[in-house]
């Protein structure tokens, strides 16, 4: 049982646009502490707020989310996930060995997966029609129908990636979900069923409804 009380602070987008409701790397940290059982408080900001000399000192790149607990200020949503895990059971195992595997899977997340996924998400979303997309495109696609068959192959029978759910299956969901603008997911049933076991987790459903309640509260000014 966690015994954390101390207040903690995540940041996230007041508004963006409908394509990327849902997506935005603060549901990363979101769903790791609903799975943890720590309360947080989101702090929501704006261009201005990105682009101020305060937050450049919390989040040098002006992105979300960061994170802060007791003067502890992070950036990263795979560093800080790594940091909420590291200090519950519900998503790093105890013994060494599976810690280790569980860091491994982490890194794959964000180092094997998600640069070809978000490469065909850039270009699908943002260069959608453009001249140079036509030949790109299918090499991009190439890549990430070869790591997903990869993923796919690993996973196999298993429900998770390491025995049971940990961090490490929150960070390659959260990655995958950005195909879901395309249909490859659903040419790879293990992925796709993968995927929709860990969404089904009350934690994710819990974490899902507050970033978008924040988008919805807070949509852009006239």
């Amino acid at each position: 049982m966690n015994t954390h009380t101390n207040p903690i602070t995540v940041t996230a987008f007041r508004w963006v646009p409908p394509f990327a409701q849902g997506l935005v790397r603060d549901l990363r940290v979101r769903w790791a502490l609903e799975e943890a059982g720590l309360p947080y408080t989101a702090k929501l900001i704006g261009p201005e707020d990105q682009a101020s000399a305060e937050y450049r000192e919390w989040q040098p790149f002006g992105q979300v989310p960061a994170f802060a607990q007791d003067g502890l200020e992070l950036f990263e949503s795979g560093a800080i996930v790594l940091h909420i895990a590291e200090q519950s059971e519900a998503l790093m195992p105890n013994d060494a060995a599976g810690r280790a595997r569980v860091k491994t899977w982490l890194f794959a997340a964000l180092n094997s997966i998600e640069p070809a996924v978000q490469e065909l998400t850039v270009i699908d979303l943002f260069h959608s029609g453009a001249e140079w997309t036509k030949a790109r495109r299918p090499q991009v696609e190439d890549r990430v129908r070869s790591r997903l068959g990869a993923l796919a192959a690993w996973l196999g029978e298993r429900d998770y990636l390491e025995g049971r759910y940990t961090a490490a299956d929150l960070l390659m969901v959260t990655v995958l979900r950005n195909l879901r603008h395309t249909d490859l997911l659903t040419q790879v049933p293990t992925i796709k069923a993968y995927c929709e076991r860990c969404e089904a987790r009350p934690a994710f459903q819990k974490a899902l409804r507050d970033q978008l309640a924040d988008f919805v509260e807070h949509p852009p000014a006239a």
